[in-house]
């Protein structure tokens, strides 16, 4: 019974509340296509004028994350994967969902180390985020593992969904799995396009003149 609590526990923080701030993640991000460097920036700003925003992003996010990573990592290590004897749809997802956790987690950390890490030391101001992301992503190997890894997290994350329902009894019957399943693949193809589009505009001209005056600045203040 300890192994089954720890299995829920697992599976809402992974809906709740890391699947939310996923999803606002992808909305703050796509600001920067759909809006330009000004509406990323709003978004950001409005983000981080939240009160309690640190107690928020501790309880809500780096604790959850923890949790849901590290113990995610001893599922994937326990899990007896036997695609090649069972190739069925559940079984590939569901050894696709213990690949793409392991890819998620590690790229969550590299991101988040490279961003809100650096604006927590000082290194970077929240303005300035969208001129870092533009010096990452115009390197062309950064930008395809940045691909791979907001690919990856919308897999786990829709997958999750369907397999949080199923476990927790929302979805009960053949015919709502499937339907579900058809949903929540609708959804990881929405997500993963949204992002895409995201990271490609922060190569674009906009994220690319702001870069050029924070080392222009840096340079006259060095």
């Amino acid at each position: 019974m300890k192994g089954y609590y720890s299995r829920k526990l697992h599976s809402l923080l992974g809906v709740i509340p890391l699947g939310a701030f996923l999803i606002e993640h992808l909305l703050t991000n796509y600001q920067a296509y759909e809006r330009g460097k000004e509406g990323f920036d709003k978004a950001v700003n409005l983000l981080n004028s939240m009160p309690l925003v640190l107690f928020l992003e501790t309880f809500l996010i780096w604790l959850p994350l923890l949790y849901h990573g590290v113990y995610g990592l001893y599922i994937a290590y326990q899990a007896n994967n036997n695609i090649d004897r069972y190739n069925y749809s559940r079984n590939i997802r569901f050894t696709l969902q213990r690949i793409t956790g392991v890819i998620t987690f590690v790229f969550v950390i590299w991101h988040m180390y490279d961003t809100r890490f650096q604006v927590a030391i000082g290194n970077i101001t929240h303005e300035e985020l969208g001129a870092a992301m533009h010096e990452m992503v115009t390197n062309p190997l950064i930008f395809v593992l940045y691909v791979i890894g907001i690919v990856s997290a919308s897999f786990h994350f829709a997958n999750g969904l369907w397999a949080f329902m199923v476990s927790w009894g929302i979805t009960v019957g053949p015919r709502a799995q499937r339907v579900s399943s058809y949903i929540c693949m609708g959804l990881f193809v929405i997500m993963s396009v949204m992002f895409v589009m995201a990271l490609n505009a922060f190569r674009g001209s906009e994220f690319e003149e702001a870069a050029a005056m924070i080392d222009m600045i840096q340079t006259v203040l060095s």
